[in-house]
């Protein structure tokens, strides 16, 4: 039996304090007992870990962070999430603010200055000392081999840390050792480019260091920091350093950097692509990188339609699937397919319009429920007077006329006097990513994508992950043909796993795809649909929300950490 590394989120209480001057409370042990034994210092790395995301992948405010894009809209009109799309969101009415990840990265400070000898690259003595009364038990080999991990793990984690406030923040304050208060509130902020250099040389050390996997060493743990992880962390954060926003002057070296960190994740031969669903599997091949939770049924109570929710969702809830998503989803055979003024559209000759949700590019089903299809024994009705149609948003019903499926477990029940729980794993990085990050990034950088100067060419890697969804090849030959092929392949292959929020910022987009959402109403007439396109909502957007404004509290608090542009 493997054993699951949970990550347990820890409840930090700071007397009212900013992160940055965050001051330890009382305990009942001193720092010295938590370096007496090894389990002590595992509960100390756990904390690094617990800062991780904690509940729903993307949860704002039981909103998928999709809603803030133009992939999903929520159904509360006065959900913070809205604040995203609403332009009511501003420096001191924040949203998804995770200033709080500095909470993470002094942990790991913390954690590092406790058992770690930068000089000698090592674990330090004193600890060696502490545990070698241990020397005689069982474990203590092994245990001693998964210490010599601990300090990397860290080390990965708070590059992470640094990469998601860095993806928000753009320039950010970078401490690497822990603060006193009035150093915190005086810290200036490090460029962009230098916060992912850094990651990239720390993942560069912890990936020479960490394991493919620790099934095989003590305990068989399963979601520890790998190196798999440490090379995804460094992929991701030099993907978006070459990409638009913070490239602006396309400078193809960056891109190149990009590419060669994807290619190093393929070049492991350690994960493949898993035709299986790899939502809730952490066992999946694919999965580099997943977070465990014990059984919940709120992802479940807000998204399921709401009949199978029994009278559980008494408010409005849920994160809805729009129409701008559900165009991108090609039809089987790899034609474009969309709902324009006089119905379905597509070229594709073996197409039926009358069941536009049959034969569709198979990922369409595992992200969404649409009119027609089967999910817990019940055929979804979103037509006019159907059984899951929404007239109003207080309906507690889509007010797109789709459902999410993705990360929905369907043994999850709310029948009176049978209710089910299940646990859910939240995907952070999966091999497919390292495949398109690759595929984005040499286009970008040689210009061509059939160009294998880097050992495989652009459009062999975006084919790859079609081929493992049952999809025909995308035969394109021109680099623009090709961005916009990726571009939509990033969007349908990671539909609802947080991505398309931050594509669209990478990319520099959102003025030409936030301005409106759209849904689909469908009227029966005997056993046939017709299905009009409908406006669900009209958005506002500038380019200053490319990035985050920082909380003002932040600011007052420390006068060098100057706003963002725009905010």
């Amino acid at each position: 039996m493997k054993k699951i590394f949970y990550i347990l989120s820890l409840v930090v209480l700071s007397a009212g304090c900013h992160v940055l001057d965050f001051d330890e409370t009382s305990s009942d042990f001193t720092r010295e007992d938590m370096l007496t034994s090894y389990s002590n210092i595992e509960k100390v790395l756990t904390n690094v870990y617990g800062y991780m995301p904690n509940k729903d992948i993307a949860d704002v405010s039981s909103a998928l962070r999709d809603c803030g894009s133009d992939d999903a809209e929520y159904a509360d009109p006065e959900a913070s999430v809205q604040r995203f799309t609403n332009g009511n969101w501003s420096a001191i009415s924040t949203v998804d603010d995770k200033w709080s990840l500095f909470g993470g990265v002094r942990a790991a400070n913390d954690f590092l200055d406790m058992v770690w000898d930068e000089e000698t690259k090592d674990i330090k003595e004193q600890i060696k000392e502490n545990l070698s009364i241990f020397k005689y038990t069982s474990k203590y080999n092994q245990q001693m081999e998964q210490l010599a991990l601990f300090p990397y793990q860290a080390k990965v984690l708070r590059a992470y840390y640094f990469f998601e406030l860095a993806r928000r923040y753009g320039d950010i304050p970078m401490p690497l050792v822990k603060l006193t208060a009035e150093e915190a509130n005086a810290i200036e902020k490090t460029p962009f480019d230098e916060v992912i250099n850094f990651i990239v040389a720390e993942c560069d050390e912890a990936a020479a260091k960490l394991p493919n996997t620790y099934v095989g060493m003590l305990d068989d743990q399963i979601g520890r920091v790998t190196k798999g992880f440490a090379l995804a962390v460094k992929a991701k954060a030099l993907l978006y350093a070459a990409s638009p926003l913070h490239n602006p002057g396309g400078d193809k070296t960056k891109w190149q950097k990009a590419a060669l960190a994807a290619k190093a994740i393929m070049d492991l031969n350690y994960y493949r692509l898993d035709p299986a669903e790899k939502a809730n599997n952490y066992l999946s091949p694919e999965v580099i990188m997943a977070i465990c939770r014990s059984e919940s049924s709120s992802l479940e109570a807000n998204n399921y339609p709401v009949r199978l929710t029994y009278g559980l969702r008494n408010s409005m809830g849920g994160s809805f699937p729009t129409q701008n998503l559900v165009d991108a989803f090609q039809t089987k055979n790899g034609f474009d397919i969309t709902l324009g003024a006089g119905g379905w559209e597509t070229n594709d000759p073996n197409f039926d319009v009358t069941k536009p949700y049959e034969n569709r590019d198979p990922r369409f089903a595992r992200a969404i429920l649409a009119n027609g299809m089967t999910f817990k024994g019940f055929t979804i009705e979103t037509f006019v007077g159907g059984k899951d149609y929404s007239a109003t948003r207080s309906d507690l019903g889509t007010v797109t006329g789709y459902y999410l499926r993705r990360y929905l477990v369907e043994d999850v029940d709310f029948t009176p006097e049978a209710q089910k729980s299940a646990k859910h794993q939240w995907i952070v990085y999966r091999y497919a990513e390292a495949l398109l990050s690759f595929a984005e990034a040499a286009n970008e950088y040689l210009g061509s994508p059939t160009d294998e100067s880097l050992g495989i060419s652009a459009l062999a890697a975006l084919n790859q992950v079609r081929e493992n969804a049952d999809m025909p090849s995308v035969e394109v030959t021109s680099y623009a043909d090709f961005q916009k092929a990726v571009r939509r392949e990033w969007r349908v292959e990671f539909a609802f796993e947080d991505h398309r929020f931050w594509d669209v910022r990478r990319w520099d987009i959102g003025q030409s795809t936030q301005g409106q959402v759209d849904g689909v109403e469908i009227i029966k007439s005997g056993n046939n649909f017709t299905y009009s396109r409908k406006t669900v909502e009209n958005r506002s957007w500038a380019a200053k929300m490319n990035l985050f404004p920082i909380p003002q509290s932040e600011t007052f608090s420390n006068p060098n950490l100057t706003q963002n542009t725009g905010w």
